[in-house]
């Protein structure tokens, strides 16, 4: 690994500074808490006065407080305290599209400094009403929108808060709840704090628990996430900026996507990131997705301690070739060590009230997997300290992929596909494929496997290098030999 104790020391020391003033309370601007009243303008005035005159804490005691859309300003940070409730209105057009992100939300700060919400109130998108009334007034021809799926699109539906280009951030102890789209958005933020948050996200379609994109200089830590979409999820909208030097620290997380997710949109890069204890349960992807699919890059990332149960995959590195506009990807330098995961042999949102959607069937359960490209090759992983429990039982008569050089031969590239761990359908492994790849090591990392599966342990193909020590077992028996290696060389396996 090549990331500097400089860069911890900065990101472990890393404390958002918010401007020591005066205290302000909501009721003195007119804002009442009464679930009835629309606050919009009330709020928006309270936040214009406290900014121009210095900057300080809007204070809301408890109470429900509706509002739309609003601004939040330098130097102002919202207070929310045990019992208030930031309501968002059910009424679509109390929000707006802001222009500058193209994107709807209940708060937003657009080039804003020392700014926050703190406080053990909680913010309530109520997005379910608010969506089914947007999609409502579509119908009527009211609104146009195209109603993929029936649903309005993401940008059409309000998210709780979204945040860009503002610098010293700092989000603390709030409840964050039932967003109409995502949940929250940092983009091209600098010096941002996310610290012991409560997120219930999953009121509606592509509810996220949070989304960091292009940012620099970034904590997330002793938060929890429950989410109908991506939980943690980090994103590279510009071809020509960052995501880098992340801390994610002590944190929960539960998705019907996946947990932990890098590039659904990976334009620019992903570099400098720590995770530490991260714990995943009852999620439908991958605890761990690591993608440059669209020109971007990921380089120089630690994860370290996982637990993941309940979970349907549980790591999935993945080069493509989306929308690279002849960008070349590439992922190098990875290293994931100290993971216990279970991997179901059912579904593991089922009952979650937005599971997802069964797809990229039929297929035995899939195993975790490295893939790059022919020309763009994932390079340099280590996983070390790895147990991972698979049910088994792959039955090649429901789906079947041998190691022959025509199957192996026949797995699609995909390259413009989007990332997800089952996009290639059924696999040639049940425990570890790798594919297009140099230099992957294994260190202590053990398989065990519930029932009888016909695939190998570990398949590779087209991978050059690397020290593999790893053991896995059927049922408590040790499988000796258990891997295939096809168009591989310089692999030492221990």
């Amino acid at each position: 690994m090549k990331i500097l104790p400089i860069f911890l020391f900065i990101i472990q020391a890393l404390t958002v500074r918010l401007v020591a003033a005066q205290d302000y309370q909501a009721v003195d601007f007119g804002i009442r808490g009464d679930g009835e009243a629309l606050n919009t303008r009330s709020i928006q005035a309270a936040i214009d006065y406290i900014t121009a005159n210095g900057g300080g804490k809007l204070v809301f005691t408890p109470g429900n407080y509706v509002t739309g859309s609003f601004y939040l300003k330098s130097n102002v940070t919202l207070q929310l305290d045990q019992g208030a409730n930031l309501l968002g209105s059910n009424n679509p057009f109390d929000y707006h599209k802001d222009t500058v992100v193209n994107w709807q939300s209940m708060i937003y700060a657009i080039r804003q400094q020392n700014i926050g919400i703190i406080g053990k109130g909680t913010i309530n998108g109520r997005g379910f009403q608010t969506a089914m009334n947007a999609v409502q007034n579509v119908h009527k021809g009211i609104v146009q929108d195209e109603l993929k799926l029936d649903r309005l699109r993401e940008w059409n539906r309000p998210e709780n808060i979204y945040f860009r280009e503002c610098k010293n951030v700092l989000i603390k102890d709030i409840t964050l709840r039932d967003p109409g789209s995502w949940n929250q958005t940092y983009d091209q933020c600098e010096d941002l704090h996310v610290e012991g948050i409560y997120v219930d996200s999953k009121s509606y379609w592509n509810n996220d628990g949070i989304d960091v994109v292009d940012c620099k200089n970034v904590v997330i830590r002793n938060c929890y996430f429950d989410a109908a979409d991506d939980a943690i999820c980090f994103k590279s909208h510009d071809a020509n900026a960052v995501c880098e030097n992340v801390l994610v620290e002590n944190c929960t997380a539960r998705s019907s996507a996946s947990a932990l997710k890098f590039g659904t949109v990976s334009r620019g890069g992903f570099r400098n990131f720590v995770v530490r204890n991260l714990v995943v349960y009852d999620t439908y992807r991958s605890a761990i997705t690591f993608a440059a699919v669209d020109g971007g890059f990921v380089e120089n990332i630690l994860v370290d301690g996982v637990k993941s149960i309940n979970t349907g995959n549980v790591i999935f590195l993945r080069i493509g070739d989306r929308w690279s506009k002849g960008k070349k990807p590439f992922m190098k330098d990875i290293t994931i060590r100290n993971v216990y995961a279970e991997v179901p042999a059912n579904k593991p949102d089922l009952g979650y009230s937005y599971e997802g959607p069964v797809e990229d069937m039929p297929r035995n359960i899939s195993p975790a997997s490295i893939i790059g490209l022919p020309d763009h090759k994932i390079e340099n992983v280590t996983l070390e300290n790895i147990e991972i429990v698979y049910p088994g039982g792959g039955n090649p008569l429901y789906a079947y992929r041998g190691t022959d050089p025509k199957s192996l031969d026949g797995i699609p590239e995909m390259a413009n596909a989007y990332p997800e761990f089952s996009q290639f359908k059924e696999l040639p492994a049940w425990g570890l494929y790798i594919r297009h790849a140099k230099q992957i090591n294994l260190k202590n990392v053990t398989f065990r496997i519930k029932g009888a599966d016909y695939r190998p342990t570990i398949v590779a193909d087209d991978l050059t290098g690397g020290a593999w020590d790893f053991k896995s077992y059927l049922d408590g028996d040790r499988l000796k030999d258990s891997f295939h290696l096809y168009q591989t060389k310089d692999v030492k396996i221990n």
